[in-house]
């Protein structure tokens, strides 16, 4: 995601966002967990989401 795409997400005018994992399920959560991740080429990479309950817990970043 570049940075332009991401602007509604960092600005707070969109709320959640949605991504797909590598088994082609699409998972919702709330945005500002990935601001963090932000860089100046935008986000990129894979990411590791933790949940319980359906209820989001952490993001972190796999390398």
């Amino acid at each position: 995601m570049t940075t332009k795409e991401f602007l509604p997400y960092y600005q707070g005018k969109a709320q959640t966002i949605v991504v797909t994992s590598n088994q082609g399920l699409r998972l919702q959560f709330p945005a500002m967990h990935i601001r963090s991740y932000l860089k100046s080429d935008g986000i990129n990479g894979y990411f590791c989401l933790h949940t319980e309950n359906n209820k989001f817990l952490s993001l972190t970043e796999v390398k």
